[in-house]
Parts: C-alpha cells; structure tokens; sequence
C-alpha cells in the first residue's frame, strides 16, 4: 500500500489535511483513535457554552492549566518531519491541519493552514487583544500559586481531568487590557471556522493535483469538506489512518497504518532493486 502511495504522489502537487492521529504520536491524546475510543467518549468544550457560562470557562482554564504544560513541550514526530521534508522538496505544497498544536510550524513546514487555530495564542473576547498563552499561564500560575504542584491525566486539545471541587477554588485571569474574557484563539466545537481560513484551504486543495488525508477519521465537517471537494473536483485522495475514515470509499489508496512510520517511508528514498 506504500508503494501504491509513493506512485499515486509522484511528480504530483499534494495537499496534506492532517488531524489529531499524526499527533498522537508525539504524545497528545485525540479523540476518535481506537485507544480514545476505547477509553470511552469524552465530551469536548462547546464555544456557545464557554461564552455564555462562567463555570464553563473556570472549568476550562482550570484544566488547560495543566495541560498546556504538555502540550507546549510535545515535539513534532517523523511524521511532521516527513511532511516538511516533502514541502522542501516541492512534493507537499500546502498543509491544511485540524490540529491546533503548532507541531507542523516546529517541524519546519512553513505553507500550513490552520483551520481550527493555535492553543499557543489567547484572544480577549471583548477588545480583541492577543496574549500568548505562554504569558497567560504564567499569570495563572501567580494567581493560582498551587496549581504547579497538582498532576492530573492529560486529554485532548491541551486539557486535563480535574474534580469539580479542585476546579472551585481557581481563579480565572482576565484581559490585561480591558479585565474581559480570555479565550484560547481555537475553533471550539459548535464554533464556525473562519471564512477565510476555509476559503485558503479550498483554494489550496482545488489547486493540488493530490489530496493525502493524515491521522483524521473526517467525522467532523469541517475536515470532511475538503475530502468531498477533492472528490467534486475528480482530485484523486490518498488516506493513512488508523480506522475507518469518513468518505474513505472515494480514496484511491488507503494506509490503515501508523501515521508517522508510513509518512516516513513515503519520504524516503525509493529502495533501489538489487
């Protein structure tokens, strides 16, 4: 099936939609893998919920300050270093990724669209001011002084399992600027995604001649369209994933397989017959 993938890519101009499964690999918990579901189904946070109610958004900081502290040391894995080494070699021209972990930019790929944004950034929902989350933490942990000390499982997007009753005694920082509510620069669930991000993702997709879905089950709308206008526009679609994909019956080739060793085997050399 590698083989059938390097033939598919060859000479081609290849988008990359990748998802929560090539990071994985680098030690960030997803949703929809065999182990996540497997654990059981955990409910993600909802964006409408997060503005309306102030428990929603305690909860919410309360767990992501532990889990950012994973999230922003994970290093890219051979999968991220293999999709940068097929950008720098004219292969992959452009990554559309689901995942908001920065791990494609620190992997050295430079042409990437990030549909659903970056947990490194933080946005003021009333002046519109940006704070890097990296600042945002240390002013958690300074009104939050015990937090340092606590440990809890990590889950998916930079979160953590906390009980409710650690989560009461947390104080929530507000904006610097205006003391508004602060929230991570991402696309939560039953948010839109900005219309110029998917109109920058189209585009690159109308303009590849492949389109090779990584690490994503396309359960949710927002990647799956990209799937379903490659199909549209006859834009053949190459899969590596671990489980079954939506839309997988119109792929041309599927690799049921670990994202990152495939991803490296497709960026290495062709072996040469003996």
């Amino acid at each position: 099936m590698i083989e059938r993938l390097r033939e598919l890519v060859h000479g081609k101009s290849v988008v990359a939609l990748t998802g929560a499964g090539l990071s994985t690999e680098s030690g960030i918990p997803d949703y929809r893998s065999p182990e996540a579901l497997a654990r059981g189904l955990r409910r993600p946070i909802h964006g409408p919920e997060f503005v309306r109610s102030e428990s929603v958004r305690k909860r919410y900081w309360a767990r992501s300050a532990l889990g950012w502290e994973r999230m922003r040391l994970a290093e890219p894995n051979v999968g991220h270093r293999a999709i940068a080494e097929l950008e720098r070699r004219g292969v992959v021209v452009h990554v559309v990724t689901q995942n908001v972990d920065r791990l494609h930019y620190k992997a050295g790929s430079r042409r990437v669209t990030e549909l659903h944004g970056a947990l490194a950034e933080v946005a003021c929902l009333s002046c519109g001011a940006v704070e890097s989350r990296d600042a945002l933490q240390a002013r958690i942990l300074t009104l939050n002084p015990d937090w340092g000390s606590l440990s809890a499982p990590t889950a998916p997007d930079g979160d953590a399992d906390l009980p409710s009753d650690v989560i009461d005694a947390f104080v929530v920082p507000p904006c610097e600027r205006c003391a508004g509510v602060l929230k991570p620069r991402v696309v939560f669930f039953g948010d839109n995604v900005a219309r110029p991000v998917v109109d920058a993702a189209f585009a690159a997709v109308d303009a590849a001649d492949v389109l090779l879905v990584v690490g994503s089950s396309l359960a949710v709308f927002s990647g799956y369209r990209f799937l379903r206008r490659a199909v549209e526009r006859g834009i053949p679609v190459a899969i590596v994933n671990r489980g079954p994909v939506r839309g997988e019956e119109h792929a041309t080739v599927k690799v049921d397989a670990a994202a990152g060793a495939t991803l490296e085997a497709l960026a290495s050399p062709r072996p040469r017959p003996d």
